[in-house]
């Protein structure tokens, strides 16, 4: 098939695309690893739903994925087979905590930037048979700013930065929201203040950023809020379940959900109508814009 039939065939199939409901699409990010990432990510995703939103979780670390093994989950397949067409998003969704919908990544899987325009067009049309209505989608991405990470926080309609307290986490932020806001347009981050040991803490981490973006870059930074050094959130990881289901009433699962009626109050989205399509259309305008291809 020549490009331009495949141009028309993706176009069409992003036409195809329903969902009754506006759809908002989160990314969560971090300069570095080893911040609890992923675990915002699940507990995050698990406290949405809680809230009685359609959730879909979606395992972006395309080269180690983590949520199931986070989750405890087992899945028979995961991205790499709806990219290749093997199977459908249906087939490749399970249930996590709270009934979120998760799918599931794994290691080996080839970066988002790196698949050709047919790998492009599967995913798009595994989008379109997407039955389930979604409220909000969670995209845990890699560490880093590895060109994955980029493609989906550019594809997302809000960004996540976690930070904790180290000056690497801190050093390596400013870095990411610099690449970001320069390189790729991104104006607005959430910042999320993660096993902090106070409030004070937490929003110290927060200013430290904010002093520096305010003085390098022309970026909008908004505080989250602080999620607590606890150790049941630790035993909830050492039985892997969330927090938010393991130990409701625990520290780190009540700021989390504080966090995810913060984010129930945003703006709702409005690119696209609100639909899905916006955010495969995206990816594949991103990875179009860096091949070159047309």
């Amino acid at each position: 098939m020549h490009t331009s039939e495949l141009n028309a065939d993706q176009a069409t199939g992003l036409r195809k695309i329903v969902n009754p409901r506006p759809v908002r699409v989160i990314a969560v990010s971090s300069g570095k690893g080893g911040v609890g990432k992923t675990n915002v990510s699940v507990n995050l995703a698990a406290a949405l739903a809680k809230d009685g939103k359609e959730v879909l979780l979606l395992d972006a670390d395309l080269g180690l994925a983590n949520v199931d093994v986070l989750l405890g989950l087992n899945p028979a397949y995961d991205l790499s087979h709806v990219i290749s067409g093997e199977r459908s998003l249906e087939e490749v969704m399970i249930d996590g905590p709270a009934n979120v919908k998760v799918i599931p990544a794994s290691s080996g899987v080839s970066r988002m930037a790196n698949l050709t325009r047919a790998e492009q067009a599967g995913l798009i049309n595994a989008f379109n048979e997407l039955g389930h209505a979604i409220d909000v989608m969670v995209v845990d991405t890699a560490a880093g700013i590895s060109d994955s990470v980029v493609s989906f926080c550019c594809a997302s309609q809000e960004v996540i930065v976690v930070v904790c307290d180290e000056p690497t986490s801190i050093t390596d932020a400013y870095a990411f929201i610099k690449v970001m806001s320069r390189e790729h347009k991104i104006e607005r981050f959430q910042i999320l203040a993660n096993m902090a040991h106070s409030t004070h803490e937490g929003r110290e981490l927060f200013n430290k950023l904010s002093k520096a973006t305010d003085r390098f870059l022309d970026v909008m930074l908004n505080f989250m809020g602080t999620i607590p050094y606890d150790e049941r959130l630790r035993k909830a990881v050492q039985h892997q379940r969330a927090v938010v289901e393991a130990f409701p009433r625990s520290p780190s699962a009540l700021a989390l959900k504080r966090v995810a009626k913060q984010i129930d109050k945003w703006p709702e989205a409005s690119e696209i109508g609100g639909q899905l399509e916006f955010f495969i259309e995206r990816l594949v305008q991103l990875d179009t814009s860096a091949t070159g291809a047309i």
